[in-house]
C-alpha cells in the first residue's frame, strides 16, 4: 500500500469551488486506486492582523482547519504571508507552520512520499519537510509555476534549488520539461505526466440543441481561463470583433475584469462578447459542448485541462504554440495552432466555423487523456521514489 502526503496550496475550497480543481481531480483520481491511501494538505496563506480581517480573506480565514472534502481528507492549515514581499518568504513560511501538523500525522498516516503540487511555494517547502521527516519528494510543475515564479528574481533561486533537491520532479507537458532543464533542474528527474480530463462530463451534445437551451442564435466561441493578461482574451475579443455574427463567451474571473469590459464597450461588442464569471464545471461543459470552437490566446501554458475539456466536447480548439499545444492539436480536428495574433486568431476561428470537423473526431484526440492513465503513471512513479532514500 502506497500512501500519499499531497501538498497543494492550490486546491478547491466552499470559497473557491473551482480554484485548483484539477489537482482535486487528479487526487480523487489517484485515491480512488486500491493500492493507494492520500491524505490532503491544503495551506492556505494569510497576512497578519488586521489584514486578515480585509474581505478578500475574511472567506479563507473562516474555513475549517479540517475537514472531509468529497471522500479526501483535507487539512488546512495556515501560513504567514507576508504583503509587499512579492512572496519571497511563502516556501519558507509555509514550511514552518505545516511541520508540526505533518509529524502530528505522520503518527496515524505514515506517509512513504510527499507529492507537491505547485512548484512554488509547495516545491520548496516540501523539499524542506521531506529534510526534516526523512520522506522522499516530488514536486509537479504545471505552468505560472515555472513560466511565472520560475522567472522572478527572488523566486527563481528557490525553484530551482526545490527541483535539483527534490528525489523526482513532473512536468505537465515535454516543453515544459525542456524549459525547466534549461533553467537548471537536472533532465533526469523530469517525467512528463499529461493531465487527464473527465470523459463523461466533457462529451458531445447535439450542438443546435444546446445552443437553443442557452440562448444562442449564431456561431459562438468560448474561452476557458482566469480574466488576466496571461490568457489572452483581448486577443480572441479584437478576433472575434472581425467575425460578423460570431458570439463570444468567456468563463473565467480575474483582476483584469474592468479593463476587458472597457476593451468590449469601446468595441461596441456589447451584444456579441458576454463575461460569463467563475462557472461550475457542469456549465462549462454544457457552454463547450455548444461552441464551434474554444479559443484561449495564452502567452505561456504547460497543458491547459481547457484544451482537452474542449476536445473531449468534440469542440475543436484554436491556440498558440505554447507548452503542451503540439502534444494536443495532433490532427486537423483538433483545431489550429495560430500565431498570437488577432488576425491569426479569427483566420483560424473562420475556418473551423466555415469547415467544422466532425465531433467524434474531436473527442477521438482527447480519447488518450483519461484520469485513469494519469492515475496509473502517477502511482508508478511515486512507487519509485517511495523505494528510494530521501533526498
Amino acid at each position: 500500500m502506497l500512501r500519499v502526503l499531497i501538498l497543494s496550496t492550490l486546491f478547491p475550497d466552499a470559497s473557491r469551488p473551482n480554484f485548483g480543481i484539477f489537482v482535486e481531480r487528479q487526487t480523487l483520481s489517484l485515491a480512488a486506486r486500491d493500492d493507494v491511501e492520500v491524505r490532503v494538505v491544503a495551506p492556505l496563506g494569510l497576512p497578519p492582523f488586521p489584514l486578515s480581517r480585509l474581505s478578500r480573506y475574511a472567506a479563507l480565514a473562516g474555513l475549517p482547519r479540517h475537514e472531509q472534502w468529497k471522500g479526501l481528507t483535507v487539512d488546512r492549515p495556515r501560513f504567514r504571508n507576508l504583503p509587499g514581499t512579492g512572496g519571497r518568504f511563502h516556501a519558507r513560511a509555509l514550511a514552518a507552520a505545516v511541520t508540526p501538523l505533518l509529524e502530528e500525522i505522520r503518527e496515524d498516516f505514515p506517509f512513504d512520499v510527499i507529492s507537491a503540487e505547485f512548484f512554488f511555494p509547495d516545491g520548496p517547502a516540501a523539499v524542506e519537510l521531506g529534510r526534516r521527516l526523512g520522506v522522499p519528494v516530488s514536486i509537479k510543475a504545471r505552468g505560472s509555476d515555472i513560466h511565472d515564479w520560475g522567472r522572478r528574481k527572488h523566486i527563481a533561486p528557490q525553484v530551482i534549488a526545490a527541483g535539483q533537491a527534490a528525489n523526482g520532479v513532473l512536468s505537465v507537458s515535454d516543453a515544459m520539461r525542456d524549459d525547466m532543464i534549461a533553467m537548471g533542474i537536472p533532465g533526469d528527474k523530469i517525467e512528463t505526466i499529461t493531465t487527464g480530463v473527465d470523459l463523461t462530463r466533457f462529451a458531445p451534445r447535439d450542438r443546435a440543441a444546446t445552443k437553443a437551451a442557452l440562448g444562442v442564435t449564431g456561431p459562438l466561441v468560448l474561452s476557458v481561463g482566469a480574466l488576466i493578461p496571461l490568457k489572452g482574451h483581448d486577443i480572441v475579443i479584437d478576433a472575434v470583433a472581425t467575425l460578423p455574427r460570431v458570439s463570444l463567451w468567456i468563463a473565467g474571473e480575474g483582476p483584469g475584469r474592468k479593463r476587458i469590459e472597457a476593451q468590449i464597450e469601446g468595441l461596441g461588442l456589447g451584444d456579441r462578447v458576454k463575461l460569463l464569471g467563475s462557472v461550475p464545471p457542469d456549465r462549462v461543459a454544457a457552454a463547450l459542448a455548444a461552441a464551434d470552437a474554444m479559443a484561449l490566446a495564452s502567452e505561456r501554458e504547460g497543458l491547459a485541462n481547457a484544451w482537452l475539456e474542449a476536445l473531449a466536447s468534440g469542440t475543436p480548439i484554436v491556440i498558440p504554440d505554447v507548452g503542451g499545444a503540439r502534444q494536443v492539436v495532433t490532427a486537423p480536428a483538433a483545431g489550429r495552432i495560430a500565431p498570437r495574433t488577432a488576425p491569426a486568431f479569427a483566420a483560424a476561428l473562420a475556418e473551423l466555423i466555415a469547415s467544422p470537423p466532425d465531433p467524434a473526431d474531436t473527442r477521438a484526440v482527447a480519447a488518450p487523456f483519461t484520469w485513469a492513465a494519469n492515475s496509473a503513471r502517477l502511482h508508478a512513479f511515486l512507487s519509485r521514489l517511495a523505494d528510494r532514500p530521501a533526498a
